[in-house]
């Protein structure tokens, strides 16, 4: 039977994810203030919503392989910092600050696990 502390090693990357992509998914609103059409709203929404597309794959993939969640949410923490410029010191610390964050807790969940596998 699994501890308390292997059960949230496993679950809080995952759910910590999950609350990301959700926050990220809110900046998409903003498409809903100018009146455009149907066809021109739905396609803003679409664009908005690319990063939790590849997100929601990357925590799909990480939830069987930890270790590729660690490397490529610690991966996008980097790509924003890099690609976006001029922002202020609170849009990093709030979009790439979780990226890393979530990278790091896969990469213990999956230095946990192989240490536990090693010592049976």
């Amino acid at each position: 039977m699994k501890t308390t502390i292997q059960k949230a090693i496993f679950w809080t990357p995952r759910i910590l994810c999950i609350a990301f992509i959700l926050f990220l998914a809110l900046f998409a609103l903003d498409v809903f203030e100018y009146n455009r059409g149907f066809w021109d709203t739905a396609l803003a929404l679409l664009m908005h919503l690319i990063p939790n597309f590849f997100l929601t794959l990357i925590l799909i993939l990480s939830w069987k392989w930890e270790w590729i969640g660690g490397i490529l949410f610690n991966a996008a923490g980097v790509f924003y910092l890099v690609a976006v410029r001029h922002q202020d010191i609170y849009a990093y610390i709030f979009i790439s600050g979780p990226a890393f964050l979530i990278g790091i807790l896969f990469l213990a969940g999956w230095f946990a696990k192989k240490r536990i596998s090693t010592e049976k």
